[in-house]
């Protein structure tokens, strides 16, 4: 692993790291936050999953997290959201689909299957990274995320609620099989068969059973991807018909930006938190 840079930050150390990644077969970069707490022992994880065009950098230069991380003594990891490099295949036009898009599935179609497996990349070879590198406590691991971010930490905790012991989202593609954003690269990244793209789909894990203790989900009112894209009244429904509490705020006047995520980022972190220590 190289340490690409390291800063110090609300006592604690913001970094941003690249190693080579078997699972995708490129480089890959992650930013990790870890609080001045880490010093006397490991401490809770809270991975941050990023949205559609992003990289690890977005969160980390406009999220302002790391305050409220310090605050409450919990590492902050921020992956990327697609393998990246001239030999992954892309559609640079397209911001739906390809580099900064990987929806957090492990793709089974050409050509995208080689590098397209941010799933498995997250769940278990970034996960050994982080449990080696960083003062981790790994018993004690949440998940939140943005957008499509906020999709791929549903579809996380759902499929792995042994693991994570908290999930929140910001304005998540709640049923990516049924957006308009989403469902060209569903089909390109698993086929047209859309059996498959229920592993990936949160409304569609807790129909077909999947279960998780509760979720926390907020959402702007004026996020112009709300009626297509995002439509939190399906999470809301499929919750309350699968007996799974389900905190949803809908946000009067804030829109899909980190203007929006930073406001609540503090409230998310603590929310986490609470549960993390118990």
């Amino acid at each position: 692993m190289e340490t690409v840079s390291q800063a110090k930050s609300h006592g604690g150390v913001q970094g941003v790291y690249r190693h080579e990644s078997k699972v995708t077969g490129t480089p890959m970069t992650f930013a990790v936050f870890v609080p001045p707490q880490a010093a006397d022992g490991p401490v809770p994880v809270l991975w941050y999953l990023s949205g559609l065009t992003c990289t690890h950098a977005n969160v980390m230069d406009k999220g302002e997290y790391r305050a409220a991380a310090s605050a409450q003594g919990v590492i902050i990891v921020a992956p990327d959201t697609s393998p990246r490099g001239a030999e992954v295949p892309d559609e640079p036009d397209n911001w739906q689909f390809g580099s900064g898009a990987g929806f957090y599935l492990d793709a089974t179609q050409a050509p995208y299957a080689t590098h397209y497996r941010m799933y498995a990349y997250i769940m278990e070879e970034l996960t050994a990274l982080v449990a080696a590198a960083f003062p981790a406590d790994m018993s004690r691991q949440g998940i939140f995320g943005h957008s499509m971010g906020g999709h791929g930490a549903l579809t996380f905790a759902l499929k792995h609620p042994d693991r994570f012991k908290s999930c929140s989202a910001f304005a998540p593609i709640v049923q990516p099989s049924t957006a308009d954003w989403s469902r060209p690269a569903l089909e390109k990244y698993l086929g047209a068969d859309e059996r498959a793209w229920r592993a990936y789909d949160a409304v569609a894990l807790i129909e077909d059973g999947k279960r998780f203790p509760e979720f926390l989900v907020d959402q702007g009112s004026a996020d112009p991807f709300l009626a297509t894209g995002l439509r939190p009244e399906l999470l809301e429904r499929a919750c309350e018909a699968a007996g799974i509490p389900l905190t949803l705020n809908l946000r009067e006047g804030y829109d899909h930006s980190y203007f929006f995520i930073s406001t609540f980022m503090t409230d998310h972190i603590a929310w986490h938190a609470a549960r993390l220590k118990r």
